[in-house]
C-alpha cells in the first residue's frame, strides 16, 4: 500500500468551484499580496497537499522549531522552512486575524488568515537551513535577499497556477490513485533535475528490483544556468522510459518546486513530499540536493539516521560507474577492478559534447536519450 501522508492526513485545502467563486468575489476587498513564482509554488503546494501536514505558511512556532530541531512544533520531522515573506509596507492596516488575498501575474490565486506577523533573523536562518553564510550558496543569496517581516496563517487555493506541464502533472490524491490501480504496493521515489544518464538508469533499475513500480519526479521550476532546460528533461526521460523499461512500471509525474540546494536538510524534504506522493521508498543519491562543495558527497544519506521516524524508507546508492571488464554498470561495492577499467560518469563531460552536437558515449548515455535532447536547438538555461 502507498505509504500514510506525513503527519498523517493528506492535506486538501482547494476551496469548490462554488466556495472558489465567493472568495473571488469578497477578494476584492481584501488586501492583496503579490507572490513571487517560489512562494506561489509553496502555496500551491501546501494546498494540493505536496507540503502535508502544512496547511499554510509557518507561524513563528514551527518556523523557529524548524531551524533548531528539524521538526514543526508537533514533533513531526520538518527541515526546510516554508514561510511567506512580505515588505512592511505592505503590512501597513493588516493585522493578525485578517483575511487577504494572495495574487499571481496579477491574478487571485488564494485567500490567507493571517495567524501571526513576525520579524526572524536572517542570518540564522541562512546559517542553519544551509549550514554556510557563504555568499557563494544561491541559498544563502536568496535568504538575504528576502523582506524583513513574515506572514503565517492557512490558506485556500482559489485558483490553479499556470501549468505548461499538465500532461504531466498528477496531485497525491491523484498518484496514490494511480499505484493502487496499478498494484504498486512498494513505490520507490526518484528525485531528479538532469536528463538522465546511465548512473541515473543504473540506480532506478537497481532499486525497481526491489518494488513494484518507480516513481520519477522531475523537478520543474528555476534553476542554475547551464542546467537543463525542463521540457528537454521530460522529453529525454520519455525516450528513455519508452526504450528501456518494462511498460506500467514507471510513471513521469512532475515536481513544480524551486531548488533551494540545502543538501541534507533538503534531502529529508524531498522523501516528504514523494512519500506524500505515495511512495514507500526514497533513493538517496551521491551529493543530493547539493551545489559547489558546500556538503560532503554523502552528507545527504548520512541525515537520516537523525530520522527514524520519518515513514518512508531511504535507499542509499553509491556512485555508479561502466567498468570495462565487467561489461556494465557498476558501483564500488559490486566492482573489484581499478580505477584504469572504469569510465566515470560526468556531467560536464556530456553537457559540452551534447552542446557540440555529439552524442556522448554509450556508457554515459543512451542514444536515443541523447538524441531526444540534441532535438532542441538550445536545450541548456542560459
Amino acid at each position: 500500500m502507498p505509504s500514510k501522508p506525513h503527519g498523517g492526513r493528506l492535506i486538501h485545502r482547494v476551496a469548490s468551484p462554488s466556495r472558489a467563486e465567493r472568495l473571488l468575489e469578497e477578494a476584492k476587498e481584501m488586501r492583496a499580496f503579490p507572490l513571487r513564482m517560489t512562494a506561489a509554488v509553496d502555496m500551491e503546494n501546501i494546498a494540493r497537499g505536496i507540503y502535508s501536514p502544512l496547511q499554510g505558511f509557518m507561524v513563528r512556532e514551527d518556523f523557529e522549531s524548524v531551524l533548531n530541531e528539524m521538526r514543526l512544533a508537533n514533533d513531526v520531522p520538518w527541515t526546510i522552512p516554508i514561510v511567506l515573506d512580505v515588505d512592511e509596507d505592505h503590512l501597513r492596516d493588516v493585522a493578525e486575524g485578517d483575511e487577504v488575498v494572495l495574487t499571481y501575474e496579477g491574478e487571485p490565486v488564494a485567500v490567507m488568515e493571517v495567524e501571526e506577523i513576525y520579524a526572524y533573523d536572517k542570518r540564522e536562518f541562512a546559517e542553519k537551513v544551509y549550514g554556510t553564510l557563504s555568499e557563494e550558496h544561491p541559498g544563502v543569496v536568496r535568504t538575504m535577499n528576502m523582506e524583513d517581516r513574515l506572514i503565517g496563517g492557512r490558506i485556500t487555493l482559489i485558483k490553479s497556477l499556470p501549468n505548461p506541464y499538465e500532461r504531466y502533472t498528477l496531485w497525491p490524491h491523484e498518484t496514490r490513485i494511480l499505484f493502487k490501480e496499478r498494484g504498486w504496493r512498494y513505490v520507490v521515489g526518484f528525485q531528479t533535475r538532469n536528463a538522465p544518464h546511465m548512473g541515473h538508469e543504473a540506480i532506478q533499475k537497481t532499486a525497481l528490483a526491489i518494488a513494484d513500480g518507480l516513481f520519477v519526479n522531475p523537478v520543474i521550476g528555476r534553476k542554475k544556468a547551464g542546467d537543463f532546460r525542463d521540457e528537454v528533461i521530460l522529453e529525454a526521460y520519455r525516450s528513455l522510459i519508452e526504450n528501456y523499461f518494462p511498460k506500467d512500471t514507471v510513471a513521469l509525474v512532475v515536481l513544480r518546486y524551486e531548488m533551494r540546494y540545502a543538501g541534507p536538510r533538503e534531502a529529508i524534504h524531498h522523501a516528504i513530499m514523494r512519500k506524500n506522493y505515495g511512495c514507500t521508498h526514497f533513493i538517496v543519491g551521491r551529493d543530493h540536493a547539493g551545489v559547489g562543495n558546500f556538503y560532503p558527497p554523502y552528507a545527504a544519506q548520512e541525515i537520516f539516521k537523525r530520522f527514524p521516524d520519518l515513514g518512508i524508507q531511504p535507499l542509499f546508492f553509491r556512485e555508479f560507474f561502466y567498468c570495462r571488464r565487467c561489461g556494465g554498470m557498476v558501483n564500488e561495492k559490486t566492482c573489484p577492478h581499478p580505477e584504469e577499467d572504469r569510465v566515470r560518469i560526468s556531467g560536464t563531460t556530456i553537457r559540452r559534447m551534447l552542446s557540440e552536437g555529439k552524442l556522448p558515449p554509450k556508457e554515459m548515455m543512451r542514444p536515443e536519450v541523447a538524441r531526444a535532447i540534441l532535438r532542441f536547438e538550445n536545450p541548456f538555461v542560459t
